[in-house]
Formats: C-alpha cells, structure tokens, sequence
C-alpha cells in the first residue's frame, strides 16, 4: 500500500505544485475570482489520484475487491501527501517571491466590499480583519495551517466519493453473506 500511496499522492502533490508555480505570478492579472476557479480546478484534477489509486491498489494488491474502509484509508493518505506538496510548495512561494501576498489579498477584499456599496463602518470592519488576518497569518503555523485548509477538504470528499464508487467485495461473498 505503500509504494501506491506514495506514487499516486506525489503525482497529485507534483500537479498542485506545477499549477500554483505557474499561475501565482499572475494572480494580478488573473484577479481573485478566476485564480480560484483555475486553483480549485486545479485541486479536482490533481485529487483524481485519489481514485487511480484507489483502484490500483483494488486492483493490483487486493485482487479487485476493497471495502470502504479500507478505500478510504488509501485515498485520505493520498490527500495528505498531496496537501503536504501543496503547503511546502506554498511557503516556500510566499516566503521567497510572494510576501506583499497578505497585502494584496487584503486590498482585493477591501476593493470588493468596497465595490458593493459598503457603508464606511462596514469598510472600517473590513479592514480590522484584514489587519488581524495578517498579524495571523505571519505566524508560520498559522499560515501552513491555513494553507493546508484551503486544499485538504477537497482531497478528503474526492476520497469520500472514489473510495464509495470502487468499493467492491466478490460476487461469492455477497451471496454467502444473503444466503446465510
């Protein structure tokens, strides 16, 4: 299990990884809306890992047969690893060619609200958590933690989801189980 888990998380974590290199740089020109689409487009793609690796170990170790259980173990300790790619690739990004990050975020949220028709006390609201936000965030811990929030609950449905589609126990077991 390991060796799958392990090929299958890192070609996930190497997909994240690629995308974000490329596409961080042009997070301004892209603006916020679309540079989530193509990241948690990204993250859908990258995760379908999840599910090769699920059926690979299905069937190349377990002889086409796995309970959800069992599914659901391989798949979330694919998500893990890919999320674990994920989160070293983003802090070594944001520490060594991105930390105004906190800054621009913020003035997109503010622009935004902004843009709404927000009265000043709203503004004035959206910029104290801006500001706490950002005191946050340059704890280390809290921005790996933040990071890793952003994309482990998209691994941890597709593991849901793929480890209920490909759990399967033989025909033979299923009529012992009916007949008895």
């Amino acid at each position: 299990m390991k060796r799958i888990v392990w090929t299958f998380g890192l070609i996930a974590g190497a997909v994240l990884a690629v995308m974000m290199v490329v596409t961080v740089p042009f997070m301004d020109t892209l603006g916020s809306d679309r540079a989530e689409v193509i990241g948690y487009t990204t993250m859908v793609v990258a995760f379908l890992m999840i599910y090769f690796g699920i059926r690979s170990y299905r069937d190349n170790v377990l002889d086409g047969e796995i309970r959800f259980g069992r599914g659901f173990q391989v798949g979330i300790l694919i998500a893990l690893i890919a999320s674990a790619c994920y989160v070293v690739t983003w802090e070594v990004i944001y520490y060594t060619t991105a930390p105004d990050f906190v800054e621009r975020y913020a003035s997109t949220a503010l622009e935004k609200v902004r843009a709404s028709g927000a009265t000043e006390a709203q503004l004035a609201a959206k910029e104290a958590e801006m500001a706490r936000f950002a005191e946050l965030y340059r704890n280390p811990l809290f921005n790996v933690g933040i990071t890793f929030l952003e994309v482990f609950p998209v691994g941890l449905i597709v593991a849901l989801i793929s480890a209920a589609v490909l759990s399967r126990r033989s025909t033979s077991r299923l009529g012992q189980a009916t007949a008895g």
